[in-house]
């Protein structure tokens, strides 16, 4: 089996599932979520990106919204985030 799955929204309703899963092969990670408002997309845009780098959202890609709930399902790579810890 090449996929994984991670986990869902708790408490959402059986027709509005955000759900993470793992492509074990890539490490990619597949997410089922709420498409970003148009609104929301406009501040993305607004908020920018690296130098050089558009904002445009070309056509074979999105913008989703993730709940902060879902975030608990997204792995971790080891060691990344440690040299912070003693920063909160």
């Amino acid at each position: 089996m090449s996929y994984k799955f991670l986990g869902v929204l708790p408490n959402s309703p059986g027709d509005e599932s955000p759900t993470v899963w793992l492509h074990e092969p890539s490490g990619d990670l597949l997410i089922q979520s709420y498409k970003a408002t148009d609104e929301e997309v406009q501040g993305c845009q607004k908020a920018g990106s690296v130098p050089g780098h558009s904002t445009d959202v070309p056509g074979h890609e999105t913008i989703i919204r993730l709940p902060k709930e879902m975030l608990r399902f997204i792995p971790r790579i080891e060691g990344e985030g440690e040299a912070n810890s003693d920063d909160a």
